[in-house]
């Protein structure tokens, strides 16, 4: 975290000031020997949607849109046809036939005219551009059939020259529906997303084509896998655990819409894709063993979300034999996930590539289940929660909302406010019943700037993260939602990760989750605060076998702070690490023009003796590592 960001202060300004006089400087005491509870070894980590382009034209890799050619009234989105020099050609749905069960139709291209000097075809914009960089390899494949054209040219075009900028031929077309494979190479080009993908003919004939993709290098080079930059953001964060496949994305908007999982699984051509809530359609591409094997790439647990016969419209099946079809999909589901190669559906898995079967700790039975207007979510949670765990009863269930009748194992907490709101509310869990279920605070976000948050966002986020942290022996897991947005195909603000095709940037509050997660031991020690002023906010942890704390101050005004830090019952190392991130106003922000306006700063404090008058910048978020001897 060594960048230099704009609003970057000197160590002697944070740290070197005049001590406050003791009236005017707040106090936090930490007893170093004195444990007061346990930190929630999966305090942090992810929740993931289908929503601003999440997965598809954002973290899963696939380059071209809509390459199943789904058409709609306007003709098939995001294809055009390609007729260069006095070719001829024209483009069509076929509704009768297709590569498979999953996708019966395909695109239809009919070559009355063409040659090597001037071909016919068409052309994918990708998602508002394609990222094309210098000597790389990308891989692409599509399905095809006919009797007259034998040869297929793919290639990536820059498009301001018309120029190809990596170019293969696909030979062995034949009658028969059949995958074809081709890699694209480029040379020393300049990196850019002004491009897009043609495949083209150069004779006359008839030519069905269906499920083009085109990928980039992947993250571990996983076939099918997910974009590089944003993976590594994601593993910057430091994540416990990944809540998937979604909320709205696993209700749908009706029942027939809904995160259906046996239909993402197995081969791409028999996974037809589905109608998501926000608008668009998903290819399902990022699947069910997708969602398991992101997981495993960031050594994440999976927190797996089953559909619990519910729709966001209101579709809804009733609870008893009406709702066991749904109970019985979600016990598949978690032996797909969970078994054996000697079980069905374990088997299933093993076949699509992945014989180790995954362990999950958390299942959630639905999604913001107050919003049920049917009122059947006690019964319906009642119903999952006996059957899981007859056949499952060391997972825990959690439910989405308070449920009559039964106590459930964990409880779903979502908050979306503005920064005052979460200032005013970070004592929340302090005082909540630890006799009750635990909590997981499963989407929250201080929704503050656009498309990703501001600095006055940050602040929000930060203080309120001080507040789950003193309290993570009950609250057993959290994650910011949204995640991910595509700038270019936004739907909801605020939003942690900003990407367009080609670059990718952390938000104000990303950075503040990065240095949260990535700073906080496993150990909550006794600690007060005294004379703070109604802006500043902190928590400790102990971690490194009780050898470390990680302090957590964030001040929320716009004038300086002096706290004065006294460790107890233990003798603090000559130096520590000060970690900090802060801005020179609530609405700076970062953006893929200016990634790192607002990042974090890492330095040294030299003698931890001047902890004593620790002097805090106004607007500021603070990490001090200090070990104990």
């Amino acid at each position: 975290m060594h960048c230099k960001p704009l609003f970057a202060f000197t160590l002697a300004a944070a740290l070197l000031s005049p001590a406050a006089s003791a009236q005017d400087r707040a106090v936090l005491t930490i007893h170093a020997d004195r444990t007061r509870a346990k930190v929630s070894p999966t305090l942090y980590g992810l929740m993931t949607e289908e929503i601003n382009h999440s997965y598809d034209g954002g973290l899963y890799a696939e380059m071209l849109q809509n390459r199943t050619f789904r058409s709609d009234w306007t003709g098939v989105p995001h294809w055009y046809l390609v007729e260069q020099g006095d070719s001829q050609a024209k483009m069509a749905i076929d509704r009768e036939s297709g590569p498979s069960e999953a996708l019966r139709a395909s695109l239809r291209l009919e070559v009355a005219k063409a040659a090597a000097a001037s071909p016919a075809g068409i052309l994918n914009e990708g998602y508002w551009g394609m990222a094309v960089a210098p000597r790389t390899t990308y891989r692409g494949s599509f399905y095809a059939k006919s009797s007259d054209i034998t040869e297929v040219i793919a290639r990536l075009v820059d498009n301001n020259s018309g120029k190809a900028v990596a170019t293969a031929t696909v030979s062995g077309i034949g009658p028969a529906w059949a995958q074809h494979s081709f890699s694209l190479e480029t040379g020393s080009i300049a990196k850019s997303a002004e491009n897009h993908f043609e495949l083209l003919v150069n004779r006359p004939g008839t030519l069905w084509l269906n499920l083009a993709s085109l990928f980039p290098p992947t993250y571990h080079n996983r076939p099918n896998g997910n974009r590089i930059d944003l993976m590594e953001k994601l593993a910057a964060m430091h994540p416990a655990f990944l809540r998937f496949p979604g909320g709205n994305y696993l209700e749908g908007d009706r029942i027939a819409d809904r995160f259906d999982w046996k239909k993402t699984i197995g081969p791409l051509v028999d996974r037809a894709g589905h109608q998501a809530p926000w608008s668009y359609y998903s290819s399902d591409g990022l699947g069910l063993l997708e969602f398991l094997e992101w997981c495993e790439d960031l050594h994440m647990q999976p927190v797996l979300a089953v559909y619990a016969g519910y729709s966001l419209r209101g579709e809804h099946a009733a609870p008893g034999p009406d709702l066991e079809p749904y109970v019985n999909e979600a016990l598949d589901e978690l032996e797909y996930v969970t078994g054996g190669t000697d079980t069905k559906w374990g088997a299933v898995r093993a076949k699509d590539g992945h014989p180790a079967p995954f362990h999950v700790t958390y299942v959630e039975v639905g999604n913001e289940d107050q919003f049920d207007r049917s009122h059947s979510y006690d019964a319906r949670y009642a119903q999952f929660y006996k059957a899981i765990k007859a056949k499952y009863p060391e997972i825990q269930v959690i439910a989405t909302t308070p449920v009559k009748g039964m106590q459930p194992d964990v409880i779903d907490d979502h908050y979306y406010r503005r920064a005052v709101e979460f200032f005013n509310d970070v004592a929340h869990y302090d005082k909540i019943d630890r006799n009750g279920p635990r909590i997981f605070v499963g989407e929250w976000a201080t929704r503050e700037g656009g498309p990703t948050p501001n600095f006055g966002a940050a602040l929000g986020d930060a203080a309120w993260m001080t507040g789950m942290e003193r309290n993570s022996d009950l609250i057993v897991m959290s994650c910011y939602a949204p995640l991910l947005v595509n700038i270019h195909g936004l739907q909801w603000d605020s939003d942690l990760i900003g990407y367009d095709a080609l670059n990718s940037y952390g938000s104000p509050s990303y950075y503040a989750q990065v240095m949260f997660a990535g700073n906080v031991g496993d150990e909550i020690p006794e600690s007060g605060i005294e004379g703070a002023g109604p802006r500043l906010f902190y928590s400790v942890t102990r971690g490194a076998g009780g050898k470390r704390l990680y302090i957590k101050l964030v001040n929320a005004s716009s004038t300086p702070e002096t706290v004065d830090v006294q460790v107890e019952g233990a003798q603090l190392a000559k130096s520590a690490k000060l970690v900090t991130l802060s801005a020179l106003g609530t609405q700076a922000t970062n953006t893929i023009e200016h990634p790192l306006r607002v990042a974090p700063v890492e330095s040294t404090i030299g003698d931890t003796a001047s902890l004593r008058h620790h002097a805090m910048p106004g607007y500021s978020i603070q990490v001090i590592r200090v070990d104990l001897r």
